[in-house]
């Protein structure tokens, strides 16, 4: 008699490791909740001890803007961005009127009075010399521009026209700062130069035209500023018209 083999072994070795082949991993990963407990327990200890109302988290809300640090302002850089910068000077201040510890309030003032300055003496320097060839209104006994108020016409003409500005220039109080908190300064929210007053539409729509629309009339004004101080100081030394 020969010895029977097992066949029963290798069938259940090869069925063994079938199935370890398909079986799941012993080890699951599985995320744990501290985090979650940790912001729990955080949130916990910053709770008051009365819980959270109206009055707590106002408070925490000024807390957290008050630790914010303001930006410090300064008047140079401020008065460098606005219009009126030409190249080749660009920004241009050697009396330091602007300087970095102005005020926007006072640096919007001194703008103000600049364009204001300039509006009037191109209305001086074109009317200076053309009253010298044509007047028709007044008589003035042809006498030159820088005189000629002097003349009997002219005496009550000046009190008129001082009145039409006076009444013009009462608006413009309405555009300065309370006297009580800040003396010699424009709100913020005004436009220097700006009277609302633009009958032909001359005014543009886009930001980077009426800049540059400013900028030439600042430029314009500043010129004719000069101009109109080196005509009166030439007819004061001469005593003669112009042309």
């Amino acid at each position: 008699f020969f010895p029977q083999r097992s066949t029963t072994q290798p069938m259940l070795s090869f069925v063994s490791s079938t199935s370890n082949a398909f079986a799941a991993p012993a080890r699951v990963i599985r995320p744990t909740a501290a985090p979650a407990a940790a912001s729990i327990r955080l949130a916990n200890e910053m709770e008051p001890e009365e819980g959270w109302n109206v009055d707590n988290l106002t408070d925490m809300m000024d807390t957290a803007s008050n630790s914010v640090a303001p930006t410090t302002f300064n008047g140079a850089t401020f008065a460098a961005a606005l219009p009126g910068a030409t190249a080749p000077l660009g920004y241009f201040d050697p009396l330091n009127f602007c300087s970095a510890e102005r005020d926007e309030e006072t640096i919007r003032f001194l703008r103000e009075v600049e364009i204001k300055h300039a509006r009037v003496a191109m209305l001086a320097a074109l009317g200076f010399p053309v009253a010298e060839q044509f007047h028709p209104l007044f008589a003035s006994d042809d006498a030159p521009s820088y005189v000629a108020f002097q003349q009997t016409p002219l005496q009550t003409f000046w009190p008129v026209v001082v009145g039409v500005i006076a009444v013009a220039e009462v608006f413009s109080v309405f555009t300065f700062e309370n006297p009580g908190t800040k003396l010699w300064g424009i709100r913020k929210d005004h436009v220097p130069g700006d009277l609302g007053f633009d009958p032909l539409g001359l005014k543009p729509s886009n930001a980077a035209a009426l800049a540059e629309m400013q900028t030439k009339e600042l430029n314009n004004g500043r010129l004719a500023m000069i101009a109109i101080a080196g005509m009166v100081v030439q007819e004061g030394i001469t005593g003669s018209k112009l042309f």
